[in-house]
C-alpha cells in the first residue's frame, strides 16, 4: 500500500497557498509560450503496489510521460525529468528528436534528468522522499518562482513532495482522491444523471460483499454474472466475475436471503479473476486493505468500451480533450490494452457530453487537472445504430489514453474540436490513431531500442513529419527484457492507422523470427 501521511494544519494552508499560485504559472502543454518556466515531472504510479506488479514490466511505465517533453517546444521552458532509474541515452534522444520546429540541441540544454537509482516495488516519490540529499538537488535546481509540478496521479506522497520542494503541484488535491474510486465513482454519476450499472455500497470484508451482493442480485433477479471490484484497481486487473448461474438454485424467489448469502460466500472463493495470477486468499485481504463492490455485468453480443478525457483548469474551466474505443482483454475484456481515436461517431459527442457534466460535477467538488470516464456501449439488436452507454468509473490521474494522444499533438500540431470530436492539422487534415502499451511477444526480447529503429526505418514505418503518418514508441525500455513495447500508429483514416499498426507488427515479427 501507498502510505498516506497526513499534513499538519499548517502543512495543509501551505499547500493550498502553493496552489493557489498555479492559475498564474500553468498554461496548457500544446499552447505556445515565452516565458520563464519550469516543470518538474515525477512520473511516479503512486498506486497499490501488489497490483502494479500484475503488469509485466511495470518499472518502465514511468517513461509513459517522456511525452510532457512537448513542452520544451517553448524556448524559455525547462524540465526536469526524475526516474527510478537511468534512462538510456538513446531513449531521450528519440523523444526530442521528434519535437517539431525547434532543433533537439536546444531542447536537450533545457532538460535535466535525475535518477533514484531503485528499482525496489516503491512508488519514485516514496524513493524521493527517502533520498534528502536528491532533493537538495533538485531544490537547487528549480527557481521555486516559476516551477511547478505534474504527475501520474496524485497521492499525499505527491503533495508531500511538493510542499518539500516548494513548489505547486498540477494535479488532484489528494483530499480528493475519493472522487476516483469505484463507489466515489458511482455517486458522481448518480449526482449528474449519468446512466451506470446497478451496484453495491462500498464494503471492507467478504461476509460483507455477500450480503450486499445477495442485495443487489435480489433487485435485479435476472441478471447472471455480477463484477466484483476492488475499490482502487489499475487497468481492469482489480476486477473478478462472480457468474450466478452455477447458483441459479438459490435465485431470488427460491430461496431465503440468508441462504443466498451463504451460496454467495461459498462462490466468492471461485471468482474468475481477470489477472492470472491472483488467488481468493490475496484477493481476499485486497477487500480489506481496499474496499471492493460489487456491480451488474452489463451483457451483450455487441459491446465496446469508449472512453473520453477530459481536463480541469487551475482556472477551474472543463475541456474535452479526447474520445477512444478501448481496446480490452483478460479472460472476460476487463483488461486495457490500447485505444483507437477517436470513439466511435455513432456516441461520441454523447459521452463527451457525459464527460463535460462528470467534469463540471468535479470541478464543483474542487478536482483539478486530467480525469478519465470510462463507459460499456451496447447495440441494441433492433437499432444497430443506436448503442446503451453505461458509465463504469472514473480515473483522476492521466490513464493508457493520454500519451497517446500527447503524441498526436507532439507529431502533428493539431488540435481537437469538441464539436465533431475529430482532431485536425493545421492544415485542416483529420487525423487517427490506434495504439497501445502492450505489444508484447518472447520473440521481441533482446532487442534494444536501437534495434527497434533499425528495424522500423528500414520498412518506412516510423512516423514521418511531412506525411504526418506513421508509428511513434514508447516503453522502448522495456523491450529487451520483457518483449514489451507501446506504439501509437498515425493515420489519416482509421483503417490507416491500423493498416501501420499491423505493419509495424508484422516487420517485427519478421526480423525475430529470422533471428
Amino acid at each position: 500500500m501507498v502510505p498516506n501521511p497526513p499534513p499538519s494544519p499548517q502543512q495543509a494552508v501551505q499547500f493550498q497557498k502553493l496552489q493557489a499560485h498555479l492559475s498564474e504559472l500553468w498554461r496548457p502543454s500544446d499552447q505556445f509560450d515565452a516565458r520563464d518556466c519550469q516543470v518538474l515531472v515525477i512520473p511516479s504510479l503512486s498506486l497499490d503496489q501488489a497490483e502494479l506488479q500484475k503488469i509485466a514490466g511495470v518499472h518502465y511505465y514511468e517513461e509513459r510521460l517522456l511525452f510532457s517533453l512537448i513542452r520544451l517546444r517553448n524556448p524559455k521552458t525547462r524540465l526536469i525529468y526524475v526516474t527510478s532509474q537511468p534512462l538510456h541515452p538513446s531513449i531521450v534522444d528519440y523523444y526530442l528528436e521528434l519535437l517539431p520546429g525547434i532543433p533537439s540541441s536546444h531542447a536537450r540544454d533545457r532538460l535535466t534528468l535525475f535518477s533514484t537509482y531503485d528499482t525496489s516495488h516503491k512508488p519514485l516519490t516514496q524513493k524521493l522522499l527517502e533520498r534528502p540529499r536528491l532533493l537538495q538537488k533538485l531544490r537547487e535546481t528549480l527557481d521555486l518562482q516559476w516551477a511547478y509540478m505534474v504527475c501520474f496521479n496524485s497521492t499525499p506522497l505527491e503533495r508531500q513532495l511538493a510542499l518539500s520542494l516548494g513548489i505547486p503541484l498540477l494535479a488532484l488535491d489528494p483530499d480528493l482522491l475519493y472522487w476516483g474510486t469505484k463507489s466515489g465513482s458511482r455517486q458522481i454519476f448518480a449526482e449528474c444523471g449519468v446512466p451506470h450499472p446497478d451496484g453495491t455500497e462500498l464494503v471492507g470484508n467478504a461476509d460483507d460483499l455477500a450480503d450486499v451482493t445477495a442485495d443487489l442480485w435480489e433487485r435485479n433477479p435476472q441478471v447472471q454474472r455480477l463484477v466484483i471490484k476492488l475499490n482502487q484497481g489499475f487497468s481492469g486487473e482489480g476486477n473478478a466475475l462472480l457468474d450466478l448461474r452455477p447458483l441459479a438454485h438459490l435465485a431470488p424467489g427460491s430461496s431465503p436471503h440468508s441462504q443466498r448469502v451463504q451460496g454467495i460466500v461459498a462462490a466468492l472463493q471461485q471468482l474468475r479473476f481477470q489477472c492470472v495470477t491472483e488467488t481468493w486468499p490475496i484477493f481476499e485481504q485486497k477487500i480489506h486493505q481496499l474496499g471492493a463492490i460489487a456491480e451488474v455485468f452489463v451483457e451483450g453480443d455487441h459491446k465496446r468500451s469508449p472512453s473520453v478525457q477530459g481536463r480541469i483548469s487551475p482556472l477551474g474551466d472543463v475541456d474535452i480533450l479526447s474520445t477512444h474505443d478501448q481496446i480490452l482483454g483478460g479472460p472476460d475484456g476487463q483488461i486495457f490494452l490500447g485505444c483507437s481515436f477517436p470513439a466511435d461517431a455513432h456516441y461520441r459527442l454523447s459521452i463527451q457530453a457525459m464527460g463535460q457534466a462528470i467534469g463540471e460535477n468535479l470541478a464543483a467538488k474542487g478536482a483539478l487537472e486530467r480525469y478519465g470516464v470510462d463507459f460499456i456501449a451496447v447495440q441494441r439488436p433492433e437499432q444497430p445504430l443506436t448503442w446503451d452507454l453505461q458509465a463504469i468509473e472514473i480515473n483522476l490521474r492521466k490513464g493508457g489514453t493520454t500519451h497517446p494522444f500527447m503524441a498526436l499533438k507532439l507529431l502533428t500540431e493539431g488540435e481537437y474540436n469538441p464539436q465533431d470530436g475529430l482532431f485536425y492539422t493545421r492544415k485542416g487534415q483529420t487525423k487517427f490513431y490506434r495504439a497501445s502499451d502492450n505489444l508484447q511477444k518472447p520473440c521481441y526480447r533482446g532487442l534494444l531500442p536501437s534495434d527497434l529503429m533499425d528495424i522500423i526505418v528500414s520498412k518506412r514505418l516510423h512516423f514521418n513529419s511531412v506525411e504526418g503518418t506513421g508509428a511513434a514508441f514508447h516503453l522502448m525500455g522495456c523491450l529487451s527484457e520483457y518483449g514489451k513495447l507501446g506504439i501509437t500508429s498515425i493515420g489519416n483514416t482509421p483503417d490507416h492507422a491500423e493498416e501501420i499498426y499491423a505493419q509495424v507488427v508484422s516487420a517485427l515479427d519478421q526480423a525475430t523470427i529470422l533471428d
